[in-house]
């Protein structure tokens, strides 16, 4: 299925042992790779028997990255942090639809944290699952669902890409991928204006270890925040990261309906589901997935 996971290095290990508690329901197991096809891909294995909730996947390089709507993520070698895990907001004790809707945003959240706590940058978010620092992209976010019975039950727990309109109803596990850039790189071309780093903005390096174990602290914080129904406090962070969420001019495809073509608003904040609310025309609409530019 996957090649076998490798020793966690050393500086990963002392830096997750720091780490102490902080890592709550994650952490078992930690799984890591030198390189691998893409982390997600492995954590979709795990999370598709119904019990991995909490497994870590890690790898130093991915040769099939991927972001939102099937676009590669470029993860060359020791230049970046590319990680998945498996969770389970559907097991929320209040209202686990709406927890599930939120998962993203609550990443996003989390990783921002996490980056400013291990280096002291701040960045800002973009809706719905981008980390930006002078609108170049820092880091991103893949949110994977499973759905169907688990193999015990003679399904094939198959994945299912996910939006803020949630998971499917069938919805077993979510795997969570976050990728964030490290260290300056030789990006492609169509990424060479709109990407940056850590170590880009920062002029200095960056102890990837560390980062790791911040992100990953921060982001079982906000699954705590989910499960508990703490979802006034995920969306009261996320606004005040997120600058473009109001009054930003936006365009985007409306792909659906009778009226489907590229739209033209003005951000007007999210929703309590984590929907995008733009001012079109007089009305404000709602936006749960797609393709958004921000002008």
């Amino acid at each position: 299925m996957y090649h076998e996971p490798e020793h966690l290095p050393a500086d990963f290990a002392e830096a997750f042992a720091r780490a102490g508690g902080r890592f709550g329901r994650l952490g078992s197991p930690i799984l890591f790779f030198s390189t691998l096809g893409s982390t997600n891909d492995v954590a979709l294995a795990l999370a598709a028997t119904g019990d991995g909730e909490g497994a870590v996947v890690i790898a130093d390089a991915q040769t099939a990255g991927r972001g939102r709507r099937g676009r590669g993520w470029f993860s060359p070698p020791a230049s970046g942090l590319y990680v998945s895990l498996v969770v389970a907001p559907g097991r929320a004790r209040l209202d686990p639809e709406r927890a599930t809707a939120l998962l993203t945003l609550a990443a996003g959240v989390a990783l921002a944290e996490g980056v400013e706590a291990a280096t002291g940058l701040r960045a800002d978010i973009k809706w719905p699952n981008d980390l930006l620092v002078a609108r170049r992209k820092l880091a991103g976010i893949l949110a994977e669902a499973v759905v169907g019975d688990p193999p015990d039950r003679g399904g094939g727990g198959a994945p299912a890409a996910m939006g803020n309109r949630g998971a499917p109803r069938d919805a077993m596990n979510v795997v969570l991928g976050y990728g964030i850039n490290v260290g300056p790189m030789a990006y492609p071309p169509e990424l060479s204006d709109r990407a940056t780093s850590l170590e880009s903005e920062l002029g200095r390096p960056i102890d990837r270890a560390a980062l790791c174990a911040e992100t990953l602290a921060a982001v079982a914080r906000r699954y705590d925040d989910l499960l508990e129904g703490r979802f006034d406090a995920i969306l009261d962070a996320w606004r005040n990261r997120a600058p473009g969420c109001r009054d930003a001019r936006v365009t985007w495809e409306a792909t659906s309906g009778a009226d489907a073509a590229p739209r033209l608003g003005t951000t007007a904040g999210v929703d309590d589901w984590g929907a995008l609310l733009v001012r079109v025309a007089g009305r404000v609409e709602r936006i749960v997935a797609g393709e958004l530019t921000w002008l």
